[in-house]
């Protein structure tokens, strides 16, 4: 058995939901709908998938947006992020209103997440880092067998995540990134909330922000 994964760009902001399953069960979770609703159902029902669960990196509204719909017509729990980014959910009315979104709903997620933690997937697990610096709950699913992680918005192909929204913070970013992605190894594929995929080790060596960290 193994991860797979589907990467849809949703919203203006062109945020990459992704949509992993166990190829065993068929069995799906879907990491940050921040909207589209639609567009990921389709893509579930094209692969014959049962959806399961919402999985969160973080709260901003392009990745958290269709949350709240999401798991009230699906009976979904939703699953992340970490307690640190309670304001983030309680601002999404107001967050949507800002930056042009459908209107988004607050919830409370089923379960919060700390470093460490293990999230199933199926037959298959996601393991939990904490990697606050864009948002003080971000964390990460990184599929260790799969050699993929899914970061949000911690770090990009060439960038890394903005640190100037509440509670964001330049420092902490930059050793969320070094200390926790890097010891995933330089072959790890990252799948970022926004642009390509990339490597952990491509990032080391050319990244403006952390390159020969």
């Amino acid at each position: 058995m193994s991860l797979r994964y589907h990467t849809v760009p949703v919203t203006a902001f062109q945020q990459n939901c992704s949509v992993v399953w166990c190829d065993e069960t068929l069995e799906a979770a879907v990491i940050d709908p921040g909207g589209d609703l639609p567009r990921i159902l389709q893509a579930v029902k094209e692969r014959g998938l049962t959806l399961k669960q919402i999985l969160l990196t973080h709260a901003h509204i392009d990745h958290a947006g269709g949350t709240s719909t999401l798991a009230r017509e699906l009976g979904l729990p939703i699953i992340g992020p970490q307690e640190a980014d309670q304001f983030w959910i309680t601002g999404l009315p107001q967050q949507s209103q800002m930056f042009g979104f459908p209107p988004a709903e607050t919830f409370t997620p089923t379960r919060w997440l700390h470093d460490g933690d293990s999230v199933s997937v199926g037959h298959c697990t996601l393991q939990v880092r904490h990697c606050p610096g864009h948002t003080p709950g971000h964390v990460v699913f990184h599929a260790v067998e799969a050699k993929r992680c899914f970061v949000g918005d911690v770090l990009f192909a060439g960038g890394i995540g903005r640190t100037d929204f509440p509670q964001g913070d330049f420092d902490t970013l930059i050793a969320s990134i070094t200390r926790r992605l890097w010891p995933m190894g330089d072959d790890t594929v990252f799948i970022p909330g926004h642009g390509p995929e990339s490597t952990f080790g491509a990032e080391r060596r050319s990244n403006p922000f952390v390159g020969g960290t």
